[in-house]
């Protein structure tokens, strides 16, 4: 039966593999970009560097299978982000040219704008969170669970709103969210996006 536990250091591959096979709307990204790599270098491995005690990891037989995870504080993360990260990647993943629009130049543009993740509306919900499931592992109640281990680590971190973003194609996990108890917020600078909230004490 897979179980629930911290990230460790030994997860960033699997985690990182988690992403790719996710990263489309929810499936699989492997074919869609020439270094589909990119993906989890943008929204998953910062975050296990920068805050790990905010990851958790579905775990299968010693493999994980899925994930949650975040940041306490957006601006914060962005800050850092900004001034740590994006220089130990930037070699690998220069900024795209500003005439292209491939799949991977957009990702590009992502990684090199971390601001992005600044969006007024949901300022005063400061956590963030990215949680993905191996399609094996969806539909069973583990990501209910993966995020309730996020919402008692930022409660106990004394955080008490948090947001997420997501792709509008991804119907699926709109229904997950909503049993969750999150709501939408209107962002419309952000084509594309839907932004949710949630109370991280609401039962």
């Amino acid at each position: 039966m897979p179980t629930i536990r911290r990230y460790r250091p030994t997860d960033r591959a699997a985690v990182a593999e988690i992403c790719i096979r996710t990263g489309d709307a929810g499936g699989d990204a492997s074919a869609k970009y020439r270094d589909p790599g990119l993906l989890p270098t943008i929204y998953a491995l910062p975050y296990v560097e920068h805050e790990p005690e905010l990851a958790f990891v579905l775990d299968d037989d010693g493999m994980a299978v899925g994930y949650v995870l975040g940041t306490a504080d957006t601006s914060a993360f962005v800050s850092w982000f900004r001034r740590v990260w994006l220089p130990t990647v930037e070699v690998r993943y220069p900024p795209p040219p500003s005439s292209a629009r491939t799949p991977d130049d957009e990702l590009s543009a992502a990684l090199h704008r971390p601001e992005r993740m600044l969006v007024a509306q949901v300022a005063d919900h400061p956590a963030h969170l990215h949680i993905d499931l191996l399609p094996g592992y969806q539909g069973a109640g583990h990501g209910r669970a993966l995020v309730g281990e996020f919402l008692g680590a930022l409660r106990g971190a004394g955080v008490a709103q948090m947001h997420l973003s997501m792709s509008r194609r991804n119907t699926g996990a709109r229904a997950f969210y909503d049993r969750l108890g999150f709501r939408e917020v209107a962002a419309p600078d952000v084509p594309g996006a839907a932004f949710l909230v949630r109370d991280t004490l609401a039962p």
